[in-house]
């Protein structure tokens, strides 16, 4: 069964690739049910999509490589308390190095750990923290966990048109009852679209009947590279869409369709009267070691052609002035605030504006 298996890490063979051409097949009608009972299609992925990640276990295990100093470049100087937590963070996180990475690694944290105390000596209108990625650089960070494919957002423009409202002045759907699921892990994968994806479609049915659901990130990660995704390279919520109404499986045209819209008045009055909304926008540095407050960046860009990764949108709401999102992202629940992030809202920050898309409940 689907739920529980690591998201694109399974190696195929020959045999595998077979099997797998028939299972991605689109679902016939008898198959329906039990796509949308939650068990999520068998197909285990297409032949292009098993080689490829039959190497990315080898591109990540030396990834680190990617940020070695440069030569010649000169080490900090690490202060005890700075030794002291560094070791405690790998006590927290389980973490264990060869003698060589060690020293690498420690550099890496004391680098990060420093430009987090600087971070929140400031006056910026979120915290920064240390989390699983803080003996990391930016680089690795965005070769292990967001897109390396570009991807083409004006995929998820439509036709959608705003009401007039009122709409509340906050909404938050994990309040309103059982309607969203729980913070999941991508791991290792720039698969963070598909997870954007299930999120929306699992409060949109939890939302519509009652019931929720935890459906397959791994069927689209297999199965939907027809649509323009790229497994773990990348992918978009909106595409994914279009392939599960092709598919008919995970969820039906004729229950769920899918509307595109790329305006954030629009995306207020969807996530006010629908459900959650999924969203693309791009990550810098300074949101990899975000811990609280609302996000707000002037590096990023906000154009569609910059986005990298993709999370959900599940409500939204204003602190001290400022209007933001309230966002689920998939990297584990011990990231920022269990999981979610807060963004600011009404500026298009980080192009957030440009992809988003969202499924409509019809019953």
């Amino acid at each position: 069964m689907w739920p529980g298996r690591e998201v694109g890490m399974r190696r195929g063979g020959r045999k595998e690739a077979a099997e797998t051409r028939s299972r991605c097949r689109p679902a016939p009608p008898a198959a329906l049910g039990r796509l949308r009972g939650g068990a999520g299609s068998q197909c285990a992925g297409r032949a292009a999509a098993a080689a490829m990640r039959s190497v990315l276990p080898l591109l990540c295990a030396g990834a680190w490589l990617l940020g070695a100093p440069a030569c010649g470049a000169s080490d900090l100087s690490v202060s005890p308390l700075e030794k002291f937590h560094f070791k405690s963070w790998m006590v927290q996180h389980q973490k264990k190095y060869s003698s060589e990475e060690y020293h690498h690694r420690l550099q890496t944290f004391v680098s990060n750990w420093r430009k987090i105390n600087a971070h929140n000596t400031g006056n910026h209108t979120f915290r920064m923290g240390l989390n699983q990625f803080s003996a990391m650089n930016f680089a690795e960070l965005k070769h292990k966990y967001l897109w390396s494919e570009p991807q083409n957002c004006s995929a998820t423009k439509g036709n959608y048109l705003r009401g007039a409202g009122p709409y509340p002045p906050s909404v938050d759907w994990r309040k309103k009852g059982n309607f969203v699921s729980p913070v999941k892990n991508q791991g290792g994968c720039g698969s963070c679209w598909t997870f954007s994806t299930t999120g929306a479609l699992e409060s949109a049915v939890a939302i519509a009947s009652g019931k929720l659901l935890s459906l397959a990130e791994q069927q689209l990660v297999d199965c939907a590279q027809n649509f323009n995704n790229h497994g773990c390279q990348g992918g978009l919520p909106s595409q994914a869409f279009e392939y599960i109404r092709y598919n008919k499986g995970i969820m039906g045209e004729d229950t769920y369709p899918y509307k595109g819209q790329n305006d954030e008045k629009a995306m207020v009055e969807a996530v006010a009267l629908y459900n959650p909304v999924s969203f693309a926008f791009e990550v810098t540095e300074d949101f990899m070691m975000y811990r609280k407050g609302i996000y707000s960046s002037t590096s990023c860009h906000k154009t569609p052609d910059k986005v990298n990764h993709a999370v959900l949108a599940v409500g939204y709401g204003e602190e001290n002035g400022i209007p933001y999102w309230i966002v689920k992202n998939s990297w584990g629940p011990h990231w920022g605030m269990n999981g979610y992030f807060l963004i600011e809202r009404g500026k298009n920050m980080c192009g957030l504006a440009a992809c988003a898309s969202y499924p409509i409940p019809l019953v």
